[in-house]
């Protein structure tokens, strides 16, 4: 903590020093008898953080902002405390990094997902919130092997997921490749320990050869009279670990473990050196890479080629100026400017465009984990360069089609778009754009609009929200009459009335968790897609059941009597008789009756888990009627490729059995990526839905059917 202190003395001055030895001893002052998990004093973590910054040339708000980012979170510490003491610009970039500890959400997801939609909303405002954000992920990183195994894996797979890829795209890559290795320590600790061994002996055979380069290129300098700096530098463990998975190599097949770094003053002789390699070895097909002309998308710029030299081995290369060196090692930090420095400020708003554009399009999703999807999908894809008729350079998501590139200019360029040419020529609107292609869109003042069907062809999240909110904003009439009549379908479907549904009480509450203003904006988000019938009607039939239960009971038991339900009672007659909805059994299981006190007998399926711990007294035999007629719910889980794919077969398959689908719910296995699909059927024994399911495992697209429970 001392060490600290000395390095703000030795980088800051004035009023700056006083502020930040102020913030040092108010934290220190709040944290007081606070433990880390590790056992050491909390007050630590903050410092570490402000050093982390400082290291990184952050101004004096910004470390003061480190010291505090926990005290209102962890401490008695208020906002106005804060403002009080550091004035309002501190305190904005506290209150941006803290947590949203204080409200409560449904899900860790959701918490999650509105922890980054805030954090985001905070960057729009002040980039440093995530640069703040980012030091002190990288602290508690460092020291994650005092935390359990479970929160070791989530911490390492959402830092993987969101943060070392923001580190990237704001070109911080010092903090980013701390961050990807870190997280393969505890994601695939056995790959960590692999590389972590064999790396450096496999470094330690090329050592010769390494400085054998380095001296070539050194003299190579010398001899053109280019004052610079030549060295090798080792690619960092995640790097070499995704380039195995990429090109499914082993680690023996990946030559290029050292990157040779030359480091010049001017971009001229960066070129000149480019050129004075390619002619003493020759360049690697497709590896050569000029980012000094076409930077990255987060301004990283530097000239790079793959080069066979004479002794048979294959060597990285890479070329910049020392300013474009200093800016790749600290990306947006190494941008930051003072805000009287006009022309530096507009060249940081260039650089920090996308996160503007994240911004513009998350404000038309409404559930915070659509956010998370779309965010990741944006920070996640790998950038395609395509050029306007101009010369413009514009970065788009991999596989981007020319709508992706038309919202991109503005969304009235995609809403009028009726053609496209790439390098002069008519191509249709799905074509998948190549890297330096020229795209030119073709609008129209009388065209209608987008079509749902472009949904399906757009591949970055901007271009989907825009499109969205054409149809929200343009078809909003349209939308309600949809959304109502989507709504009521499926409320008939599932045994109610809308009007029994929605009422003024049941619409506050569902309206509460939704954020909606009034029923017509509730049916126009079902309508334009925001928002699908189910995720809105389960909480409505919640409410309806729990506002009335011994209604919502009769009305259940009333549809399942044994007169009609095909279920004889043994010994007895005249009892209301219910399906369990836990195991939904149909006719031809094996069933066992449950006593339910003031409720008839509750019919399970005898291997249903939830009669393991019954009361042996309560069951009673029960039995399938001869002549059974009554059609029942049975559930079962498809696997497959794609949720779509899963859809259709099962809907097609399920017509050709003449049955009904009562619900359906998806989603994706995490570990897997395969798609799992829950459906639920209405059928009339056991030998249909056993031929169902035979029928669903023919097809080559599905990998697996099963019954499940409800």
């Amino acid at each position: 903590m001392f060490e600290i202190l000395q390095k703000l003395e030795k980088t800051y001055n004035g009023k700056d020093l006083t502020m930040l030895k102020r913030a040092y001893d108010f934290a220190k002052k709040a944290h007081a008898n606070q433990k880390r998990a590790s056992g050491e004093e909390y007050f630590i973590h903050p410092c570490t953080v402000a050093h982390i910054l400082v290291d990184l040339g952050l101004d004096a708000a910004t470390v003061a902002a480190a010291f505090l980012h926990d005290v209102i979170e962890d401490t008695p510490v208020s906002e106005g405390d804060i403002k009080k003491e550091f004035g309002e610009e501190v305190l904005e970039l506290v209150v941006g990094v803290t947590k949203l500890d204080k409200i409560r959400f449904n899900s860790k997801e959701e918490e999650q997902a509105e922890n980054f939609r805030k954090i985001f909303v905070a960057m729009a405002k002040d980039i440093r919130v995530i640069i703040i954000k980012l030091a002190d992920r990288l602290h508690n990183m460092r020291s994650l092997n005092f935390l359990s195994s479970e929160r070791q894996q989530r911490m390492a797979r959402e830092t993987l997921d969101i943060y070392a890829p923001l580190a990237d795209r704001l070109g911080i890559s010092q903090i980013k490749c701390e961050l990807e290795d870190l997280c393969l320590k505890y994601v695939e600790p056995d790959m960590y320990e692999y590389l972590s061994s064999n790396i450096d002996e496999k470094l330690k055979e090329s050592v010769d050869l390494v400085e054998h380069v380095v001296d070539e290129v050194k003299k190579m300098l010398a001899d053109s009279g280019i004052s610079g700096e030549v060295f090798g530098r080792k690619k960092h463990l995640y790097s070499v670990h995704r380039k195995m998975k990429e090109r499914n190599k082993t680690l023996d097949q990946i030559y290029d473990l050292v990157a040779i770094r030359v480091i010049v003053n001017t971009v001229d002789e960066c070129y000149e050196v480019f050129g004075k390699i390619h002619h003493k070895w020759k360049p690697v097909p497709g590896r050569i890479k000029d980012y000094i002309a076409t930077p990255k998308l987060n301004m990283y710029r530097s000239l790079h080629t793959t080069v066979m030299t004479n002794f048979g081995k294959v060597f990285e290369i890479q070329i910049r100026t020392y300013e474009m060196n200093h800016a790749a090692e600290y990306g947006i930090a190494a941008h930051w400017k003072y805000k009287e420095n006009k022309k530096e400020a507009d060249d940081l708003d260039t650089r920090l465009s996308w996160i503007r554009e994240v911004m513009e399009w998350q404000g038309g999703l409404k559930d915070s984990k659509e956010f998370l999807n779309s965010l990741k999908g944006d920070i996640y894809s790998s950038e395609v360069l395509v050029f306007t008729p101009k010369g413009d350079v514009i970065s788009l998501p991999k596989d981007a089609t020319p709508l992706d590139f038309a919202y991109n200019i503005h969304s009235q360029v995609g809403n009028r778009c009726v053609g496209a040419k790439v390098n002069s020529k008519m191509v249709p609107l799905n074509t998948v754009l190549q890297v330096g292609d020229v795209v030119d869109i073709i609008t129209s003042q009388n065209s209608k609009g987008p079509s749902w069907d472009w949904l399906k062809i757009v591949k970055s999240p901007s271009a989907r929200v825009k499109i969205r909110q054409f149809f929200k904003r343009e078809m909003k009439e349209e939308n309600i009459k949809m959304g109502k009549s989507m709504f009521e379908a499926e409320a008939k479907r599932r045994g109610y009335s809308m009007s029994e549904l929605v009422t003024d009480q049941s619409f506050e509450h569902v309206a509460s968790k939704l954020s909606f203003t009034g029923q017509d904006e509730m049916f126009a988000s079902i309508g334009y897609g925001a928002l699908t019938v189910n995720h809105v009607i389960v909480k409505f039939i919640d409410f309806y059941r729990r506002s009335q239960p011994k209604e919502e009971i009769t009305k259940f038991i009333s549809k399942n009597k044994s007169s009609s339900g095909g279920v004889n009672v043994k010994g007895m007659s005249g009892l209301l008789v219910r399906f369990a909805r836990c195991c939904t059994p149909v006719p031809g299981d094996d069933i066992v009756g449950f006593i339910s006190r003031g409720h008839g007998v509750t019919v399970h399926r005898r291997d249903c888990p939830n009669l393991k711990n019954a009361d042996y007294d309560r069951l009673i035999e029960v039995s399938w009627e001869d002549t059974a007629t009554s059609s029942y719910n049975a559930t079962i889980k498809v696997i497959g490729n794609t949720q779509t794919e899963i859809l259709t077969i099962v809907a097609s398959v399920v017509a050709q059995f003449d049955l009904d689908i009562v619900s359906t719910n998806g989603r994706v296995d995490g570990k897997s990526k395969r798609a799992i699909v829950d459906f639920c059927i209405r059928l009339n024994s056991i030998d249909v839905l056993n031929s169902l399911i035979v029928k669903l495992k023919q097809d080559p697209k599905i990998s697996d059917v099963y019954r499940t429970a409800n």
